[in-house]
């Protein structure tokens, strides 16, 4: 099997594993029960959330455990809209976002009133930030961008984005998307007031997601109940999934920097090789992540193809998988103005450092037979 969707999901690491089933089979109890079991449980849950502030360089009060990252976005942004709307119901993102951020903007816009305005990108997927300085007004109380896209890896300045905003309103928050960025790219949280992420994109659990709240920005809880999180997300704690989060990540940050330089030489060669294919064309930018490679094969159905490629046992996505059941054009490549037949015929490539070169060279062959198999097909 060659696995080339690595940014829809990620295999469990056995590491992780076999911490985690230890946890479920000693570690049962609920943390917030008053006996000793509970106490322990407890203890092990918070020192997970330290040794994961330390690891973010940020306060363990600053950081909420979810169950996924999508979780994570709504409360950041529902709980930010909720508690500042006495301020104004301007709100800002982009026309480039991961759905669990656009699905919640529209909603706060269609049932709640909220004024949204979207920023649009280039045809690299780079945000206009002159548009983005003269959209934020008076009454703009919060701003949410992605740092990587999910869909053609495209890597926003984050650090230029928080300037902009905070100089143009110092009480506007800001809120960064960093799941494809977490164990990829140097994540620094001073430019954030909230920022979310996921572990099973880095070979952790699923259901398992983290919201970092920034201790001065206040949010207004989405699921009330007990004393959990701060009081900020009710329900008996997942603990065993909380407490394996920390060393979920800081596997995937210790090599951080060596995994990056190998996917880059793989990333390299793939665009090279693609780039002698007439006919292929490559979406993503040349500054994108290299973990992503968003290429197009125009006049075939992409879904074709990766079927095709299923045949022989190599998975790719045609787009995010959480919009994978849709058949329009990907909002993101459509924010992008790409041509409509480059757009539709999209397939997204996602690599890690488990991925080889015999891996992309497998593919490779076994795209070059889809595409001459399936020309009639046309």
């Amino acid at each position: 099997m060659i696995y080339l969707d690595y940014t829809a999901t990620t295999p469990l690491s056995s590491e992780i594993r076999k911490t985690y089933e230890k946890l479920l089979e000693k570690y049962f109890a609920n943390s917030d029960s008053a006996y000793s079991l509970g106490y322990e449980v407890s203890q092990m849950q918070e020192a997970s959330r330290e040794h994961i502030a330390k690891l973010l360089d940020v306060r363990p009060d600053e950081l909420i455990f979810t169950s996924c990252a999508s979780e994570a976005n709504n409360l950041a942004i529902k709980g930010t809209c909720f508690q500042y709307q006495n301020r104004g119901k301007h709100i800002i993102t982009t026309a480039f976002e991961h759905s669990s951020i656009n699905n919640t903007f529209k909603q706060l816009a269609e049932v709640f009133g909220f004024d949204v305005d979207y920023i649009g990108v280039d045809q690299e997927g780079h945000l206009k930030l002159d548009e983005l300085k003269d959209k934020i007004r008076e009454d703009t109380i919060l701003v949410s961008t992605m740092y990587v896209n999910n869909e053609v890896g495209t890597v926003n300045p984050i650090k230029e984005i928080s300037k902009i905003i905070h100089e143009a309103n110092p009480k506007t928050k800001y809120h960064v998307d960093c799941v494809q960025a977490l164990g990829k790219l140097p994540i620094d949280l001073s430019y954030c007031d909230l920022a979310t992420f996921s572990a099973h994109k880095i070979f952790g659990l699923k259901g398992s997601g983290l919201l970092y709240k920034k201790h001065n920005t206040t949010l207004v809880p989405l699921i009330c109940g007990g004393q959990q999180e701060m009081g900020l997300r009710g329900g008996t704690s997942n603990a065993a999934t909380n407490i394996v989060l920390a060393k979920t990540m800081r596997l995937a940050l210790e090599k951080r920097q060596e995994h990056y330089d190998y996917v880059k030489s793989l990333n390299d060669y793939l665009r090279s090789e693609v780039k002698k294919r007439e006919g292929l064309v490559i979406n993503s930018p040349d500054d994108a992540s290299p973990f992503i490679l968003n290429i197009s094969a125009p006049h075939y159905k992409p879904e074709v193809i990766v079927h095709d490629l299923e045949s022989h046992e190599i998975y790719l996505s045609t787009r995010s998988a959480c919009t994978s059941k849709k058949t329009e054009i990907s909002h993101s490549l459509a924010a992008m103005h790409l041509d409509d037949e480059v757009a539709r015929s999209a397939l997204r490539i996602s690599l890690a450092h488990l991925t080889t070169k015999d891996d992309i060279d497998t593919f490779l062959k076994a795209l070059d037979e889809a595409l001459q198999h399936l020309k009639k097909q046309r």
